[in-house]
């Protein structure tokens, strides 16, 4: 069972990220083998300045390593550190029907958005689905949004498994990402890089101490009872809290008496505790550059060595018979 899964360098990794996706990838990589990328390339269509990329990667490379991602088990690459994901692309979208594309619901709604509908926002799904097949992916761990590029991503490598009469893709399956847990911004709605209401995993303590005193409560007095349901503060304090220190904090918002800035005091409590064993482990990674790099170089031969072998495969079948390795002469 082969697992792969690609995370964008936008911007710092915040608690959705680790609560909605990371920290389940991270459960996954015990498989036969797992594949995770940071996926620059996709970064493109909205990151326009290059010495903020190349700021996000490391980041991100960092944090990964930071918050369990063991290269020992999974092998963590860069995008563009293997080039026959854009030869693999092209392939795909030689046979990818217009309509399938016009239906993908993250351009539909990043156009209603009032986002330049470039065609690299347009044919997003179709690097996508190169990113999964170059691997010969089984599993792709992703939340319910992104289901819909699972599905395209099956129907592009049925239909070239098709058109050219032979089984050269392995079709993957979706593994829907328990998302039960909702994570909410420091606005109440939920936590985005696009809504500006994120708190970043691994800020510095004062600053993550801002953040979680910003979060928007209601205008309850002190000694008024608090509905624990409602609260944002006690949505954010459950992602840490076991079941019996959620059970003893709803009590007391119940019985009125408590302010939520004592909530939050809790919650920031309760994520330095849980961060720290990574926080620690994040400054050793960023004391050591060539340990992340020699990690990142060697993640990215050993994709290239499985992408080759499946766009060779690509490429036999569509009538390349020559690959880049041949050369020009001969």
């Amino acid at each position: 069972m082969r697992v792969l899964s690609g995370i964008q360098p936008t911007g710092r990794f915040h608690w959705g990220n680790y609560f909605g996706a990371i920290h389940q990838y991270i459960a996954l990589q015990n498989n036969e083998q797992a594949f995770y990328f940071i996926a620059d390339l996709h970064a493109l269509t909205t990151v326009r300045e290059p010495d903020k990329l190349r700021e996000y990667v490391r980041d991100a490379a960092i944090d990964l390593l930071a918050l369990g991602l063991d290269p020992a088990q999974a092998t963590l690459f860069v995008q563009s550190d293997v080039p026959e994901v854009t030869e693999l692309t092209w392939l795909l979208m030689t046979i990818t029907q217009m309509h399938l594309l016009e239906k993908c619901h993250a351009y539909k709604d990043k156009k209603a958005r009032g986002i330049a509908a470039d065609a690299g926002l347009f044919t997003y799904p179709v690097l996508m689905a190169a990113d999964i097949i170059l691997y010969d992916s089984d599993l792709v761990p992703v939340g319910n949004d992104q289901i819909q590029h699972i599905e395209v991503t099956r129907d592009l490598g049925q239909r070239f498994n098709h058109l050219y009469d032979t089984e050269v893709f392995v079709l993957p399956n979706a593994h829907v990402l328990d998302q039960t847990a909702k994570v909410p911004g420091t606005d109440g709605e939920k936590m985005s890089k696009s809504y500006n209401n994120t708190i970043e995993i691994f800020l510095p303590e004062k600053q993550l101490k801002k953040k979680i005193n910003s979060i928007k409560t209601d205008s309850l007095a002190v000694e008024d009872p608090k509905n624990p349901e409602t609260c944002p503060v006690f949505a954010l304090y459950k992602l840490f809290a076991t079941p019996e220190q959620q059970e003893e904090l709803a009590g007391r918002y119940r019985a009125g008496g408590m302010g939520y800035g004592e909530a939050k005091k809790l919650v920031l409590d309760a994520a330095l505790e849980f961060f720290g064993p990574a926080r620690e482990r994040r400054a050793r990674l960023e004391a050591d550059s060539d340990y992340v790099q020699d990690v990142l170089r060697q993640g990215a031969n050993t994709a290239r060595q499985k992408g080759r072998e499946v766009l060779d495969r690509a490429r036999q079948a569509s009538g390349l018979t020559r690959t880049p390795a041949d050369g020009i002469d001969g």
